[in-house]
């Protein structure tokens, strides 16, 4: 099988496909555009977003939310994934277009998907609205997981990032640098 992550050469998206490959799944990863293609010393190739969609078993968005990600998983991503893949979002609710999902998963363009974030905003991410179809997940949308964004709550987790915080703290006195592009507001790779 095959992992897809889209922006997948963060941290985060290393750890997860450095899991993926230990247990013999190919990882694909599509990044910014200017990202060079091809394969990477870890074992992950570097593909373009249309490739990406097209190979992967699992798609899972690993991007922030901004006007270049908003939408970015829309009825023309869903054409063109496998009838046999799944979407994985732990990322931002409106990275994926809810509408389209819900299209793609009647139209069974897609296998299912498990969401772990809904709408705008991430402390604590909106549910989804009350009246979403996705809710019906024991008639209509058996394939699909919700999950109300805890999978990163776990104490060493939330200590990690205390931690973090406390570090990238001391460093700005310091005058050294941070894991932050502070012009940006990005993670510096």
């Amino acid at each position: 099988k095959t992992l897809g992550i889209i922006g997948g050469l963060g941290y985060i998206a290393s750890r997860i496909s450095a899991k993926a490959l230990a247990l013999g799944m190919k990882v694909v990863a599509s990044d910014m555009p200017s990202t060079p293609l091809g394969m990477r010393d870890n074992g992950v190739e570097v593909v373009t977003f249309d490739d990406l969609l097209a190979r992967s078993d699992f798609v899972s968005t690993m991007v922030p939310l901004n006007k270049h990600t908003t939408g970015l998983m829309n009825a023309a991503a869903f054409d063109k994934m496998k009838p046999s893949a799944y979407i994985i979002n732990t990322a931002r609710g409106p990275i994926i277009d809810q509408g389209a999902l819900i299209d793609a998963l009647r139209k069974k363009k897609i296998a299912g998907a498990a969401l772990d974030v809904f709408g705008e905003g991430s402390a604590p991410p909106p549910p989804l609205p009350d009246d979403s179809p996705l809710y019906d997940v024991f008639d209509e949308f058996d394939n699909v997981i919700l999950t109300p964004h805890i999978g990163w709550q776990r104490l060493e987790a939330r200590q990690r990032v205390v931690d973090m915080c406390g570090d990238n703290i001391a460093k700005f006195a310091r005058g050294e640098a941070m894991n932050i592009d502070m012009q940006t507001g990005l993670p510096i790779r």
